[in-house]
């Protein structure tokens, strides 16, 4: 059975869209090199000895100390909460394009500090700015892969995301077993320093790159999203399947614009806030799973338990990551994000609860914090375990929380509301790489848990199974205008999702014959009751029959760029709201435009949504007009 099942209804090139999504996923490299290159630069014992102020472990070797070791490690990320929020004050001013570039300069200094450094200091601060440019990238690369990908594949080149920092880990945990025997500032500068590379390639590549056809139209820019639209599906500018899809977006961001402008106070705001939650909560609980504890403190962590070359066990590690993810980001879109996500957390629930019950029978500990290892074989099933982790998690929760935050927001809020959730996970990863010293290590002032801090990975898992079946909705073919109407589906539950469709396809039916089953308010219904429109439940390819008589209105007359765009009209049935419990107004701020005579819609329903200032509005069908 075929793993991508393309719409009949899909026109253009698809090789292009991929190859501008997975080059653009290049820049997850940058994070998990870096992350991969400090889990081994801060057990070299060169850099331990010429970076340390004066601290010695319980052997009496030169190190830094647990404190030191938190503020180094953590930093990066506290940059990348900054950098993630910031985000959207340069995606909307500049372009998605302009502001990936930005954001690799921003990495490249925090790598030069890091590389001239030779005091903890200075370090910190490049690990700071090299954090910034980080949580740049990271909110905007989701951003703008979600915004050029095909629906049908969008899981695939969203997850390259995640499968490009797994690339980077392993690559790291090879250069560090490489260099860290080096008795000089190669055994550290060289690993840091090529991350230059990457970053230089990135920024080259970027400017070839179209901007997102929605960026354009967020600017008006229509002519602009034409071209690029045109360039990035391989279809000459006045294509009528380049028209139309502009058309729908365009609509689309009419309707909510129409509603007020974007804040970031209005992702909390009611009809907003479930899905600002949602990828809150979703980017906490990954960051809970407690995998950066393994690639932050991997290394150290099982040479304190007494594994005699934790450098072979972190490249293993690594390359379970990436093989693990290769497969894993191919079936996204064929078995979607709720059962995998499930599916994932239960595997990495059973993997920590065994990794802590052998660590903690199988290991001791001398009064001076050594750790003794009371059964080696126990030993190697607990790391067999780790990597049964690591691959339970790359193939779900690692690429899969990127894939559903980018699906979850409205074109509106999308770059704010990204910025916001990935924000939080860099929140969480600066918390756990703070605090973990304090938790594992021996001495005063730490808690000394060694393996038992895997049973509080495990209990987080169960935590994501809970929240997965309660609130993650099924995406999986849906375009983003699509996963907008689905959220404002009333009385939709998570665990039926995968069973909604459309109510209105607003390109493919026409508005004048679609029929609608009040009783469901969109939502699928029973055999016997089944709405006339002529749609079909999602399947393989999750595509929507389409209806063969006209749309209104006809496209442009244009030679190469259309200089016009049929305007988008939001069209309000007398009894759109009849579901509700009173009749609502149509928002004004619409009213005024041209409207063209159209066939009654009366049989087309409102969905509800709801204003930045917290009120109930009903969203009318779009209708297309010359």
């Amino acid at each position: 059975m075929a793993l991508f099942q393309r719409p009949p209804d899909e026109k253009g090139s698809v090789w292009f869209s991929v190859l501008i999504g997975v080059f653009v996923a290049f820049t997850g490299l940058l994070f998990g090199y870096d992350t991969g290159t400090i889990n081994g630069v801060i057990a070299m014992k060169y850099w331990q000895q010429n970076f340390s102020t004066g601290y010695t472990d319980v052997k009496g070797e030169l190190t830094i100390s647990p404190s030191q070791q938190s503020l180094i490690v953590s930093i990066l990320s506290a940059g990348t909460f900054v950098g993630a929020l910031a985000s959207p004050l340069l995606a909307d001013k500049i372009g998605r394009r302009w502001s990936l570039i930005i954001s690799s300069w921003v990495f490249n200094l925090g790598v030069l500090m890091q590389v001239i450094s030779v005091a903890i200091p200075l370090f910190v601060a490049g690990r700071f700015f090299a954090g910034l440019g980080v949580g740049l990238l990271s909110a905007l690369v989701p951003l703008y892969q979600s915004e050029t990908a095909p629906k049908w594949i969008r899981g695939l080149i969203v997850g390259a995301y995640q499968l490009a920092i797994t690339i980077g880990i392993l690559l790291a945990a090879i250069v560090n077993n490489g260099t860290h025997k080096r008795d000089d500032t190669g055994s550290y500068r060289i690993p840091i320093a090529l991350q230059w590379l990457f970053s230089v390639i990135l920024i080259i590549g970027m400017h070839f790159l179209p901007e997102t056809p929605r960026y354009c139209i967020k600017r008006g820019d229509m002519t602009g999203a034409t071209r690029s639209l045109a360039k990035i599906r391989r279809l000459l500018p006045n294509n009528s399947a380049i028209i139309e899809e502009i058309e729908e977006i365009r609509a689309n961001y009419l309707y909510e614009m129409s509603l007020g402008n974007s804040s970031y106070l209005g992702c909390f705001r009611k009809g907003m806030l479930k899905r600002m939650l949602t990828g809150m909560v979703l980017q906490i609980l990954q960051q809970l799973t407690g995998v950066n504890f393994i690639f932050y403190y991997g290394t150290q962590f099982f040479e304190n338990s007494g594994i005699k070359n934790p450098f072979i066990i972190s490249v293993t590690l690594a390359t379970v990551n990436f093989l693990s993810t290769i497969p894993a980001v191919l079936v996204f879109d064929k078995y979607g994000r709720r059962p995998l996500l499930l599916w994932g957390g239960v595997a990495m629930c059973i993997c920590h609860f065994m990794v802590a019950t052998l660590g903690t029978t199988t290991t001791g500990q001398t009064a001076s914090g050594v750790i003794t290892v009371l059964n080696s074989g126990g030993q190697k099933a607990s790391i067999a375990f780790v990597c049964m982790f690591i691959a339970s998690f790359a193939a779900t929760w690692g690429p899969l929380a990127w894939v559903v935050t980018s699906e979850l927001y409205p074109l509106k809020h999308r770059s704010q509301m990204l910025s916001i959730s990935t924000a939080t996970n860099w929140l969480f990863n600066w918390a756990i790489a703070y605090s973990t010293p304090y938790l594992v290590n021996y001495g005063p002032g730490n808690a000394n848990l060694q393996s038992k801090i895997f049973f509080i990975w495990g209990t987080a898992c169960l935590l994501c199974v809970a929240f997965v079946y309660f609130y993650i909705f099924e995406t999986k073919g849906l375009s983003l205008e699509e996963v907008d109407e689905m959220y404002q589906t009333p009385g939709l539950k998570a665990k039926n999702s995968s069973k909604w469709r459309p109510s209105i396809h607003f390109r493919e039916t026409p508005l004048t014959e679609v029929t609608y089953n009040k009783t469901t308010a969109g939502s699928p219904a029973e055999p016997e009751t089944a709405p006339v429109a002529k749609t079909t439940e999602r399947t393989e390819g999750e595509a929507v029959a389409r209806t063969t008589a006209p749309m209104a209105g006809s496209p442009p007359q244009t030679d190469s760029v259309p200089k016009t765009l049929q305007t988008a009209i939001l069209q309000r049935p007398d009894d759109a709201v009849a579901h509700h419990h009173s009749p609502l107004p149509r928002p004004t701020s619409l009213s005024k435009l041209p409207s063209p005579a159209l066939h009654s819609l009366k049989s087309v329903p409102s969905l509800p949504t709801y204003t930045d200032e917290g009120t109930t509005s009903s969203r009318g069908p779009r209708s297309i007009g010359p």
